[in-house]
């Protein structure tokens, strides 16, 4: 019963993680990094951006689910 409920979760955070790494912007910082850009207001907020949420979600998520994968594929379950 608990390796169903752990497997639904695995699959639903399999889809969070999809999705949020689709909503993501590409690395491509072109020659923005070159002028300075980096430096720029947008650069040191990042972290309260949406981008940066984005990434801590991303984080967040990859984390939960190589904890999943590793304790469902344990010989315990039988």
């Amino acid at each position: 019963m608990i390796k169903v409920i752990l497997t639904v979760i695995f699959v639903l955070i399999c889809i969070f993680l999809s999705a949020v790494i689709l909503l993501q912007e590409g690395k491509s910082a072109g020659l923005g990094s070159i002028s300075g850009m980096a430096d720029s207001y947008w650069g040191r907020n990042k972290s309260r951006s949406m981008e940066g949420k984005l990434e801590k979600l991303t984080k967040w998520a990859a984390f939960a689910w190589m904890v999943l994968a590793f304790v469902l594929n344990l010989k315990v379950w039988g």
